[in-house]
């Protein structure tokens, strides 16, 4: 099992097609892995789609006994977010008022997954309604991180981070709408990757903030993240925010294979590159062995032959209050719909307007509560223009800012938290604590930016740092490719959590 138990995507490719370990076996091993040390140890699990999943195992051994090619992806265990629809099993996206919802469609992304072989393995916890950054906001449970489990996995797609961290999974899926991805990668010490907007359709995942949420892949390694992108980007027609003209993702104004854009050494992807520091986020509030990771990554971007320097985003400080405005609005109408009526948990009441108020009193947890009060105020009549509106042109001032940035840089570095991972309940009594967890990932969901994480060290309690890496609109490729070239130039891709290394002894 130790074979088959954190390898890699290309790896487990080719144990596959050389026949020397069936889909079958691969499933199992990491549904006994999963069933022996997810349970009251990591717990990023909500629900297992055993049966779907040893289906899906089938038809990929079946292809190969008839002798058919198989894709990357063909029989690569993968977790799902619990907010994204898979037909027949429970989304619940973490919350009470989703209890016994089941979806009648797929969503595009996992489809498209699907579509590659991949074999469902389950449904990982989150934040409710992906709103929170340590995973302590799921009504179910709490998801503890892989490195020390008094500590949160990050959030809102920690089950995801902590599955890919302790190896229960290959690759994942999770939504980034202010972060969500790229923090519990850095969290959990594992690459997670938010792609342009409008590259991956949002059909199928439940919207937490529309114009900000994205779904993106979670990893052990850089090329299998985009092994994963490559695989669900591309427009959808029932996205009305899919990107008619980026049916793959971008190299400068072509199409390329993400895959074969990375291979090439780290000098070679390096070559000609002009990485940004982004000043504001290496400064006051950044704790001492982030900043100092972070310095250390762009002295190996340097030794590796690009050029590092200094920018400025001006507006980088803005991008909370005005992050928070945008987002709670969103969610405040996009979360109206669940009201005990169409599905999920209903109250018993004796008229309509108490049933419409208890159901969602009951099923709502308390920050999906403040976040819809606040969205509410935001939007209420003689409000929308002293808030809403102003924090939508205050937006385009970052893109602003951002614009002239990738004028003379292709792309930008910077923490991926300002923190590392903190303990459980250390945040919880002062909202605006946890809100600033995001500061360094929330400006490119603001604009619409690709954007990286990847294990760049560790603290001194040996907990994971993220590197995160940033690009202009489109240059998915390019922010892969600098982050291939860190990879391959450091050993941190080849650190375990003590968690992981315990559970494979």
């Amino acid at each position: 099992m130790t074979q088959l138990i954190g390898s890699h995507i290309r790896d487990l490719h080719e144990l596959l097609r050389t026949k020397k370990v069936s889909a079958k076996e691969l499933l199992q091993a990491h549904l006994t892995h999963i069933e022996k040390l997810d349970p009251g140890e990591i717990d990023a699990f909500l629900c297992l789609t055993e049966d779907l999943a040893i289906q899906q195992a089938q038809e990929v051994d079946d292809k190969i006994a008839r002798g058919e090619p198989i894709s990357l992806l063909s029989g690569i265990p993968v977790a799902l977010k619990d907010n994204m629809c898979v037909p027949d099993y429970p989304t619940t996206c973490g919350s009470k008022i989703l209890d016994g919802f089941s979806p009648v469609y797929t969503s595009t992304a996992v489809q498209r997954l699907f579509d590659q072989g991949a074999v469902c393995l389950g449904k990982t916890n989150m934040d409710e309604f992906a709103m929170g950054s340590s995973t302590e906001n799921s009504s179910v449970k709490r998801t503890r991180n892989p490195w020390h489990r008094d500590y949160v996995p990050g959030g809102s797609s920690g089950g995801s981070a902590a599955a890919v961290a302790s190896g229960f999974a290959v690759i994942a899926l999770g939504s980034d709408t202010g972060g969500s991805i790229r923090q519990p990668a850095s969290f959990c010490g594992v690459v997670g990757m938010k792609p342009t907007y409008g590259t991956v359709s949002r059909f199928g995942l439940v919207a937490y903030a529309s114009s900000l949420d994205q779904i993106g892949p979670l990893a052990r390694s850089v090329e299998d993240t985009a092994i994963v992108l490559n695989s669900i980007s591309g427009h959808d027609r029932r996205d009305s925010t899919s990107l008619k003209d980026a049916p793959g993702l971008y190299q400068g104004d072509s199409h390329v294979d993400l895959v074969t854009a990375l291979s090439h050494s780290p000098q070679e992807l390096l070559k000609g590159k002009r990485i940004g520091l982004i000043k504001e986020l290496i400064g006051e509030g950044i704790e001492p062995d982030v900043r100092s990771a972070i310095l250390a990554a762009a002295a190996v971007f340097e030794h590796l032959g690009a050029k590092v320097e200094e920018v400025s985003l001006a507006n980088a400080k803005i991008a909370l209050p005005v992050y928070y405005i945008i987002a709670t609005a969103e969610a405040s109408a996009n979360l109206a719909r669940f009201d005990g009526v169409r599905y999920g948990h209903r109250a018993q009441a004796d008229d309509i307007l108490t049933m419409y108020m208890h159901s969602r009193q009951e099923g709502f947890g308390p920050e999906v509560k403040r976040r819809i009060m606040l969205g509410t105020y935001a939007l209420s009549s003689g409000y929308y223009d002293a808030y809403y509106k102003k924090a939508q042109q205050v937006r385009q001032l970052l893109k602003q800012d951002f614009e002239t940035i990738f004028q003379t840089v292709d792309c930008v570095i910077c923490p991926t938290s300002p923190v590392s991972p903190f303990k459980f309940d250390e945040k919880t009594g002062d909202p605006l604590s946890m809100y600033l967890t995001d500061i360094a990932t929330i400006p490119a969901n603001l604009a619409g930016l690709p954007g990286i994480s990847l294990p760049c060290g560790l603290t001194e309690n040996k907990l994971p740092i993220g590197l995160q890496i940033l690009g202009k609109q489109l240059s998915d490729s390019t922010v892969l490719q600098v982050a291939r070239a860190y990879e391959e130039a450091t050993d941190h891709k080849d650190k375990q959590p003590p968690t992981s290394a315990r559970m494979l002894s």
